[in-house]
C-alpha cells in the first residue's frame, strides 16, 4: 500500500542569531582543500624566480588536491602561455593568473538551476549510499518552498528502510508530503507520486532513488527503470537527473558521472561534504573529463548550506582570496 504520509504542523521556532554569509561558511568549508593548495603555494610564490623547477612542485600541487591529470595539464599549459605573453617574471604573479584561469576553468559548470518551465516539475535524484543524497533532498525541498514553490517527495529508495525513515523526516520538518510504501517497486512509487502532484497542482516532485554502486550494473538498471517510468507519467519528463556527488571520493567521482550518465542521463551535479576533505579540486577535474552543471555544492550540514555554485566565489574561497 503506498502511504501519504501526513504532514505535521511547522513548528515555530525563534529566529536564528546573526549567521555567517554564505562566503563565509564557504571560505570555512573549503578550509582543508585551501590548506592543502595555499601553504605549499605560498612557498612557490614566494620564490625568486619563474623555472621549471616551480611549475613541476605546482603541477604536484594541484593533482594532490585532486584536480586531476588533464585539469592540471591544462591550467599549466595557460600558465607557461601567460608567462610567455605577459612576460611575468615574479613567482607572485602566478597566484592571480591560476584564480583566473581556475576560474575559467570552472566557469562552464556555473549553471543555476531552472524549475518554472513545467509543472509539476520532476527532479529525479541518483547517488550511492552515503554521498547525501537524501539530506540533499530535504534541504532543496526547503529551499524551493522559500521561493514559493509546493513540493512533494518520493520515496523511491524502497529498499532501505533508514532511507525512506529519513525522507519521512524531512518531510514532516518542511511541512511537505511524501509519497511512501514499505516494500515493492521504486518504479511504482514515483509514478504514484507524480500522479498526485499532478492531481493536487503541486509544482516540483523530487524522486529519491536507491543508492547504487557504478559497477553493480544490473542494480543501475532499476534506476534505469525508474527513469522510463517518469516518462511514461509525464512524457516531457525527468526535467532534472541530479547526482549527488560525495567530495571525498576524489577521482572516483568522475567514474560515477560516468556510469550515472550512462545509465540515467545525468543533467546536473550537486557536490557535497567539500568541507570534510582535501581534495574539493576534484571539481576541476570534473570540468575537463566530464562535465556537467553543478547545480549545488553542500559545505556543511545546515539547512542554508547547499547553494548554488558559482565559480568564482568557489575559487575565491578555495584560495583565500
Amino acid at each position: 500500500m503506498f502511504g501519504f504520509l501526513k504532514k505535521d504542523k511547522p513548528v515555530d521556532r525563534a529566529p536564528d542569531a546573526a549567521k555567517p554569509s554564505w562566503s563565509e561558511r564557504l571560505k570555512a568549508g573549503l578550509a582543508k582543500t585551501r590548506a592543502a593548495l595555499t601553504t605549499p603555494l605560498s612557498e612557490l610564490f614566494s620564490r625568486a624566480k619563474i623555472d621549471d623547477e616551480l611549475l613541476e612542485e605546482l603541477e604536484a600541487t594541484l593533482l594532490m588536491a585532486d584536480c586531476g591529470v588533464e585539469a592540471t595539464q591544462w591550467l599549466l599549459d595557460q600558465l607557461k602561455a601567460k608567462v610567455k605573453k605577459e612576460k611575468l617574471e615574479a613567482p607572485a604573479q602566478l597566484r592571480a593568473a591560476l584564480i583566473d584561469l581556475m576560474t575559467e576553468l570552472l566557469k562552464p559548470l556555473e549553471a543555476p538551476l531552472e524549475v518554472g518551465a513545467h509543472k509539476p516539475f520532476i527532479i529525479m535524484i541518483a547517488g550511492v549510499n552515503g554521498a547525501g543524497k537524501t539530506t540533499s533532498i530535504g534541504k532543496l525541498a526547503k529551499q524551493f518552498q522559500k521561493e514559493g514553490r509546493s513540493v512533494l517527495l518520493a520515496a523511491g529508495d524502497t529498499f532501505r528502510a533508514a532511507a525512506r525513515e529519513q525522507l519521512a523526516e524531512w518531510g514532516r520538518r518542511n511541512d511537505v508530503t511524501v509519497v511512501s510504501q514499505e516494500s515493492g517497486d521504486p518504479a511504482a512509487v514515483v509514478f504514484d507520486a507524480i500522479s498526485a502532484a499532478r492531481a493536487r497542482g503541486v509544482d516540483i516532485v523530487m524522486a529519491d532513488t536507491a543508492g547504487r554502486l557504478p559497477t553493480q550494473l544490473h542494480l543501475m538498471e532499476e534506476i534505469a527503470k525508474v527513469r522510463r517510468v517518469i516518462q511514461k507519467a509525464e512524457p516531457s519528463g525527468p526535467h532534472e537527473v541530479l547526482l549527488v556527488l560525495d567530495a571525498n571520493i576524489g577521482q572516483n567521482a568522475i567514474a560515477q558521472v560516468k556510469a550515472f550518465d550512462k545509465a540515467i542521463h545525468v543533467t546536473g551535479l550537486i557536490v557535497t561534504k567539500l568541507d570534510g576533505t582535501a581534495k574539493g579540486g576534484v571539481l576541476a577535474a570534473i570540468a575537463r573529463q566530464c562535465p556537467k552543471p553543478v547545480r549545488f555544492i553542500g559545505v556543511g550540514e545546515g539547512i542554508d548550506d547547499l547553494q548554488p555554485f558559482k565559480a568564482r566565489a568557489f575559487v575565491e574561497a578555495l584560495f583565500g582570496a
